[in-house]
């Protein structure tokens, strides 16, 4: 509706459905006086009896005009549909696939892409043959690298949403998260792309069928007519031109259709790298075996991607252990590396990205190269920091959240149903029936969280990692969401690892507190012990950027001074010795390790007067 009232919209809708009009009604009503021969009036003409002449056997040329349409436009969407379809398959491969196998896909696209569409035109009508059907073969495989090319970059962005890596913990398939999750995320770019193409698939036919690699008489279209008419257009020249301008008019309404659909919508019409390795650690000591109420334990776990000279390493030996009902924390500034040390535990880091380390889940190794999708699905939890990206817009809720019951639990529809409003009753949503059957975007923001917390507890999680689950949310809801993750940890025994930049959020749900920074962790530390016992000067940095009651207001706030290192070049010694004021040559040269719960060579010393005075604020 919105694009029916601009101008654009509003003209070419108007022709659009005067063209399907004709299409439908004019072989009907006026097909037989389309075809009656009259050898008086051979090549005759404009008239008021005959609007656009005769042609050379006195038929009406505006009357065959008007019935060629149906088939100049059926052509022309069935080469569109032949288009889209070959398109949305290879522009789902490389997904499908995975990036090694899908990269000969990408690769066979780009090269279909550079290739001149008029010329891969011609050279498959050539090889499809001459007629109608080889014309709509060659259109439709012609247009499909350029849909394809479309498709790719669509899948690509929604595949990276958190509703889809929700999916893959819950155990879903590539292909029903294709069919499920991406497909009705694309389909608005795909329609309107598909409405402007149809116009270009239109020309194309024209063109053929002038060609005389087209329609074949005596069957007609447009191109057809043009062609027909070309032998006596010095003489007869509405001949050629009638057929001409009714191509005009119709690829404009699917132009113009196209184009007021996207602008309404906001909508813009429209190589892969090398084998790499990562660094193995060596000499790791052995780990011990796991004690009985051992959740999760990591040790020396890394990711690193590849880059030009050397992978880039974002985690740097992280080492973390969690027990059956215990809450820990990791904090760091934005880029420490806390989000991605939670998806490599949940087994979400996507190619080209390489994870090493030991994690162990509930006593599976899940780097094993083993498929522990039902372990993940039923056992694990993850609670990203944005419920409406983490939630699919186009399912409602409850559907979403039964899916975990259906594919893991072997419940029927209604019953899995039936247990997602319970664990939305759970979570203390006041109308659970009303949620689950709303959309995302119907529900607040907090109700969205909670309803990403009852997806986790449809199975029996035994960890639940909430990264930044409170980011989006003002103070009180904030602490709503806060105390719900702390009632389910005490009911149901669940170990909780909680990511969160804000320290003080940290030291409320934690018992014990993990500091990372430039993908390490630089202290382990005692909730209790943040604001009196932090060694290390980066955590007792973070202590004093946060504000309290008792903060002067005529002060300016607390900041750590300098910029988080960046990944690709993390500099030989302590990354944060450029913005420590204790950094010695030490510090410089030589990287700390984790000892006694700190990485610092200067761990506990006294800090400058200043900063002294802002951590005991």
């Amino acid at each position: 509706m919105r694009a029916l009232r601009t101008p654009v919209g509003a003209v070419g809708a108007a022709l659009l459905a005067l063209v399907l009009l004709l299409a439908v009604l004019a072989p009907v009503l006026i097909g037989d006086r389309a075809a009656v021969v009259d050898t008086d009036q051979l090549l005759a003409g404009p008239s008021a009896e005959h609007w656009a002449g005769t042609d050379n056997l006195g038929r009406d040329l505006f009357l065959r005009v008007l019935v060629a349409t149906r088939l100049s436009i059926s052509l022309a969407l069935l080469a569109t549909a032949i288009a889209v379809s070959v398109g949305l398959v290879l522009g789902s491969l490389p997904w499908l696939l995975g990036p090694r196998l899908g990269r000969p896909v990408t690769a066979l696209v780009n090269i279909l892409v550079a290739f001149p569409g008029l010329l891969l035109v011609l050279c498959l009508a050539t090889v499809f043959g001459v007629g109608a059907r080889g014309a709509v073969l060659a259109i439709g495989f012609a247009g499909a690298p350029t849909f394809a090319r479309l498709c790719q970059t669509l899948i690509a962005g929604i595949a990276s949403r958190d509703y889809v890596a929700a999916a893959r913990i819950a155990g879903v398939g590539r292909l029903r998260i294709l069919w499920r999750h991406v497909l009705p995320n694309v389909s608005e770019p795909l329609v309107v792309n598909a409405t402007i193409g149809a116009g270009g698939a239109l020309l194309a036919f024209a063109g053929l069928s002038f060609l005389g690699l087209g329609v074949q008489a005596p069957a007609y279209d447009w191109g057809r007519l043009m062609q027909d008419g070309l032998a006596g257009i010095y003489v007869h020249p509405l001949a050629a031109l009638a057929p001409g301008i009714a191509v005009v008019i119709a690829g404009l309404a699917f132009n113009l259709t196209g184009e007021a659909i996207a602008g309404a919508l906001g909508i813009t019409p429209v190589v892969g790298p090398r084998a790499w390795s990562v660094p193995v650690r060596s000499g790791l000591p052995k780990a011990p075996a796991p004690a009985e109420d051992m959740v999760l334990d990591v040790r020396d776990l890394a990711v690193a991607f590849p880059a030009p000279s050397a992978p880039v390493t974002p985690v740097r030996g992280v080492s973390l252990s969690l027990r059956a009902g215990e809450a820990v924390g990791i904090v760091g500034e934005s880029g420490s590396g806390k989000s991605l040390t939670a998806l490599a535990i949940a087994q979400l880091v996507e190619e080209p990205g390489r994870v090493t380390g030991e994690v162990t889940f509930c006593g599976t190794d899940l780097n094993d190269g083993g498929n522990h999708d039902d372990l993940l699905g039923t056992s694990l939890a993850v609670v990203f920091q944005d419920p409406m990206t983490s939630l699919n817009p186009a399912l409602r809720v409850g559907r979403q959240l039964a899916e975990v019951s259906r594919f893991h639990q072997g419940l029927g529809w209604r019953h899995a149903f039936a247990r997602a409003v319970d664990r939305l009753r759970a979570v203390h949503l006041r109308d659970p029936e009303r949620a689950a059957h709303a959309y995302p975007f119907e529900l607040s923001g907090g109700m969205r969280q909670r309803a990403m917390i009852g997806m986790g507890l449809m199975g029996a999680p035994r960890l639940i990692i909430a990264d930044e689950p409170t980011t989006a949310l003002d103070v009180t809801v904030q602490k709503q969401v806060l105390a719900l993750l702390e009632d389910v940890r005490r009911e149901h025994g669940t170990a909780l690892l909680l990511i969160s930049h804000d320290i003080s959020v940290i030291g409320e749900v934690c018992g014990r507190v993990l500091v990372m920074y430039a993908g390490r962790i630089v202290e382990e530390i005692a909730a209790a012990d943040l604001r009196s016992g932090a060694r290390h000067p980066y955590t007792r940095a973070l202590v004093a950027a946060v504000p309290s009651m008792t903060t002067a207001l005529d002060e300016p706030l607390a900041t750590i001074p300098g910029q988080p290192v960046d990944p690709a070049a993390v500099p030989p010694g302590c990354a944060y010795a450029d913005r420590c004021p204790l950094a010695t040559d030490q510090c410089l040269s030589e990287e700390p390790a984790l000892v006694g719960g700190v990485a610092c060579w200067r761990a506990g010393e006294p800090l400058p007067v200043e900063l002294e005075k802002q951590v005991r604020v």
